[in-house]
């Protein structure tokens, strides 16, 4: 999901019934109970709904994702919703939280 190009609100909708689908089917082939990082998975999707200033709360606390997938739910989520200079506030933030790992 942190590899998608452009998303429009049906496109997020359908990325949380293939996951669920994805999950039902993957039950039936395993007795692994819960799934492993389900969680991870539908917090992140989760994250394409949040407006500009949830977001930067979301990005603050959810330190458990990759630059590359923050930022990418900065671009696709918000790109077309905010302007350039909110979208660089938020990749700020991002590069703030990722700048202790380096």
């Amino acid at each position: 999901y942190a590899n998608v190009k452009k998303c429009s609100n049906e496109g997020r909708a359908l990325m949380q019934l293939d996951f669920q689908q994805f999950l039902m089917k993957l039950e039936k082939l395993t007795d692994i109970r819960p799934i492993p990082d389900k969680e991870f998975v539908e917090t992140y999707i989760k994250a394409y709904y949040l407006t500009e200033n949830d977001m930067e709360c979301w990005i603050k606390e959810h330190r458990e994702y990759s630059t590359k997938q923050l930022t990418n739910l900065v671009n696709i989520c918000l790109g077309t919703y905010i302007n350039k200079k909110a979208r660089q506030k938020l990749l700020a933030t991002i590069d703030d939280i990722d700048r202790p790992k380096r």
